[in-house]
């Protein structure tokens, strides 16, 4: 049985109490997990066990606390090159975050492959991290930027697609942090190949929440962070196919990605340690596999399963609230909602929600151009996870009325 209440028992910031000024209890609810996630015991303890017992440089070092350190990194990567359905364990490159992964696609094939014949489609509800370095890129070369439209229900417009030869790369969220939206990859990506475009997933939001078999897929790139899926922050993964990969030249230059430097040339190393110059965050990748095998036993299935049950739920309470307005489609949907409450300023909302003991997100979630579309400069966020319960969900809507009732 998969039971929310004995998983929250694994993670201690949620076992602390807090001085909440306006609640009736002093334990937190968290709501903002779309943002970050907490961590459970087992992933704080692999860190600290790394830093006390197994400390060295990986990848250089023959000594045993450099060989050990090593070893644990790339035992990492192998969990994530399972967890995600890769072939090989040298198309995962490790990061800084999915920021950073995105970015390191817009350079180092961007710049390679485009030029002012060149089209990125998009899509309006993409979080800047999906935007940004696209108009870096298209600044620096010329090309163009064009947008899937979001139809009033909250879904992609995919009839709207003038698919043609120009379209060289298809970026699209593989789940929507303000929507909940989860988009039709397969079929997203089989009319971009079909056209021979290239795809990049966003999937900062659904790698922790769902199966993700990038092989299945049949995606460029896949891209996710750490911090959102019980891992730690300043560590992400940038998935991608090695053809692809052995054709793009390095991000970053310095250690460890070169195989010769001469005075005024240098070679680069293998995959996938050509896109990993310097000393990476080993600690925070030893982390992030830790985090990987607590998601494998709960099941990933089992958790989608639970987020579903808790947004029907949630979605139905909220409803009841006189003047609130949520965003988002029906369906095809995971465990995020936002939401507008009446005339009431979503900070206000947080604000007073956070005196209440509940911690939900306010503000533009990264999403400035979505957020023209909805027509609203901000929205309150409520976002769920695996240790998430109806009892949450039950103090957000206390926490809601007596917002409602304050400032209306």
């Amino acid at each position: 049985m998969f039971s929310a209440e004995s998983i929250k028992a694994d993670f201690p910031i949620l076992q602390q109490k807090f001085p909440f000024p306006g609640a009736k209890t002093t334990s937190l609810t968290y709501l903002d997990n779309a943002a970050t996630s907490q961590k459970p015991a087992c992933v704080l303890k692999r860190i600290a066990h790394y830093y006390e017992h197994q400390n060295g440089n990986v990848h250089r070092s023959i000594h045993y606390l450099g060989e050990t350190a090593t070893a644990c990194l790339e035992e990492s990567r192998k969990r994530v090159k399972n967890f995600i359905g890769a072939a090989k364990e040298e198309e995962i490159i490790f990061t800084h975050g999915c920021t950073e992964a995105i970015n390191l696609v817009a350079r180092a094939w961007g710049v390679k492959n485009l030029d002012s014949s060149a089209t990125i489609l998009l899509t309006e509800m993409e979080h800047h991290s999906n935007l940004v370095p696209w108009q870096q890129l298209a600044r620096q070369t010329g090309c163009r930027l064009e947008f899937i439209p979001v139809t009033d229900e909250g879904l992609l417009d995919l009839e709207r697609i003038d698919w043609r030869s120009s379209i060289k790369l298809v970026a699209v969220t593989h789940m929507s942090n303000v929507l909940g939206t989860i988009n039709d990859l397969s079929q997203i990506i089989a009319l971009a190949h079909a056209h021979e475009a290239l795809v990049l997933v966003d999937g900062a939001q659904a790698a922790a929440h769902m199966s993700v078999d990038v092989h299945d897929l049949d995606c460029d790139f896949y891209a996710f962070s750490g911090h959102k899926m019980c891992g730690p922050t300043g560590v992400g993964v940038l998935y991608g196919k090695a053809n692809v990969l052995e054709e793009m030249d390095p991000f970053l230059g310095g250690g460890n990605m070169i195989r010769k430097v001469e005075a005024e040339e240098s070679t680069w190393n293998d995959l996938p340690y050509k896109f990993e110059a310097g000393t990476p965050n080993i600690a925070g990748i030893i982390g992030l596999g830790e985090a990987i095998e607590y998601l494998q036993r709960l099941g990933l299935d089992r958790i989608r399963a639970h987020e579903s049950e808790l947004t029907r739920y949630a979605l139905e309470r909220l409803e009841e609230i006189e003047g609130i307005h949520l965003y988002g489609p029906p369906h095809s949907r995971g465990g995020i909602i936002s939401f507008n409450l009446g005339g009431v300023h979503p900070h206000d909302v947080a604000q007073l929600a956070d005196r209440e003991g509940v911690a939900i997100r306010a503000g533009h979630h990264c999403a400035q151009l979505l957020m023209h579309k909805l027509n609203v400069p901000a929205t309150a966020r409520a976002s769920f996870y695996l240790y998430n319960t109806r009892g949450d969900i039950d103090r957000l809507y206390d926490a809601l009325l007596t917002a409602n009732e304050f400032f209306n």
